[in-house]
């Protein structure tokens, strides 16, 4: 009854704004239009603005459709944000640089997966502290998402049998990663550093947190009625340490750092799995990089090298102590006064979010931004994603160190200024699950690790 009143509630707020939108679609923006509205944003608001969209969904589990069939539904989103940089209220100084606070919810109803509503809340936080040669900065991206608190069954039925138990367990990886991220959870994101530079040389000591608290209950899988469901254990990676770094040139440095980390994975119970997690691991990283412009028109910023791993001599891998790679890298070039094309990248060694086997994670992503006009913006994108379990020597069951799973995502984007205030924006995405490791026995069944998914929404925005 509850969840019934907030979706009717959402849905009388939802329709009533689409009326407000239409309204201002019809009115008259030939005198004017494009003029200021008559409020101006203080200079310590940043961030004023509300958006809806409609979205169509093919396949909402992204399951390959050899075992269970896919789900389509229509999507209503809510998403207002405000945001504050209160460094101007100190008046004319130039040692607080930024200290900002934002507030971003989504209110995201599935009118035909209900299951799968969610109310996200992110908190996004950066300060940034110079004065003299010392420079301090500090960024935080907090998520509170409010979803369903249960898995989604990944199976036929419940009944007793061989026949009868067939269940999607060796879907794609990246497919449950979707559903994982709409259900209750806590996520946080935390980097700071502080740099002191004199002459060409700087050193900079940082720390960074990735952390995952999954509020979704654990069942056995095993027996009915939870036949198929997931179970996700929480998991984290913390690390310190610091660079040096030399200008090369005015606004280009190399720098060498060094990092001390751990990654920890959520053991599930013996009435849950009586074979541990012991997926935890210590880490220390030999980095090289590059950070800063080279040409005007080039922005970067990478890192890569080295990573010496310790597991505890239960893992379930073949080396307890192996020597993997870690890399990323965030370049941005300005092709034209309004074209740009940015690169991300990133490697490394992370624990499962559902599995006892860790697993080498790469992303390759790349985006096309193109201000066609003052009112038309076009986005174009692809991104390549890979979950290679191969390192582990979990071969029994599910088998789950046979696994080498991609994700290829392209999507494409427009959106129109209708007036100075007033946005409209139409967007794509398509993702295609594949297997590629090699002789994968049949008993396997391949075809359960590759999907398609098709995504497409239509937004309204008003900025002040």
């Amino acid at each position: 009854m509850k969840e019934n009143k907030m979706q009717i509630g959402a849905s009388v707020i939802l329709l009533g704004m689409v009326g407000w939108s239409f309204q201002v679609l019809g009115a008259d923006i030939s005198a004017g239009a494009l003029s200021p509205v008559a409020w101006q944003k203080p200079a310590w608001l940043t961030e004023l603005s509300l958006g809806i969209k409609e979205a169509y969904d093919d396949n909402v589990l992204e399951v390959s459709g050899n075992g269970l069939k896919p789900q389509a539904s229509w999507i209503s989103s809510v998403s207002p944000k405000i945001g504050f940089n209160f460094a101007p209220l100190l008046g004319d100084q130039k040692t607080l640089q930024t200290l900002s606070l934002s507030y971003t919810p989504d209110f995201v109803f599935f009118h035909e997966a209900t299951a799968e509503s969610y109310n996200a809340h992110r908190v996004g936080t950066v300060i940034k502290v110079e004065t003299g040669p010392v420079l301090f900065k500090l960024d935080n991206a907090f998520l509170y998402n409010d979803g369903n608190t249960a898995s989604p069954l990944y199976a036929l039925n419940q009944f007793s049998g061989a026949s009868a138990n067939q269940n999607d367990k060796f879907r794609n990886f990246f497919a449950q990663g979707t559903t994982r991220e709409r259900r209750d959870q806590i996520q946080d994101r935390t980097a700071v550093s502080l740099q002191y530079k004199w002459d060409k040389i700087f050193i900079r000591p940082t720390a960074s947190l990735l952390y995952y608290d999954l509020n979704t209950d654990w069942q056995n899988s095993t027996f009915a009625p939870y036949k198929g469901y997931q179970n996700w254990p929480d998991r984290y990676d913390v690390n310190g340490g610091a660079d040096l770094g030399y200008f090369l040139a005015p606004k280009l440095a190399a720098t060498v750092g060094y990092r001390y980390g751990h990654q920890y994975q959520q053991q599930l119970p013996a009435v849950i799995d009586a074979d541990y997690h012991f997926s935890s691991s210590d880490y220390q990283r030999i980095l090289l990089g590059l950070e800063g412009s080279p040409w005007k028109w080039l922005n970067v910023k990478l890192a890569g090298g080295p990573d010496f791993r310790s597991y505890n001599s239960l893992a379930p891998v073949n080396d307890f102590h192996p020597i993997k790679y870690y890399g990323e890298a965030v370049m941005i070039a300005t092709l034209t006064t309004n074209q740009t094309l940015t690169f991300n990248y990133k490697q490394w060694q992370w624990v499962s979010a559902t599995g006892k086997v860790p697993y080498f994670d790469s992303l390759f992503a790349l985006t096309y931004h193109w201000n066609a006009t003052k009112q038309l913006g076009l986005d174009l994108g692809g991104r390549i994603q890979e979950a290679d379990f191969t390192s582990g020597n979990e071969t029994t069951g599910s088998a789950s160190s046979l696994r080498d799973d991609r994700q290829y995502t392209l999507s494409a984007g427009l959106s129109y200024a209708l007036t100075a205030n007033f946005y409209v924006n139409l967007n794509y995405a398509y993702d295609l699950g594949k297997n590629v490791l090699p002789n994968l026995p049949a008993n396997l069944e391949p075809d359960y690790r590759e999907f398609s998914h098709n995504l497409v929404s239509l937004g309204l925005g008003y900025r002040f």
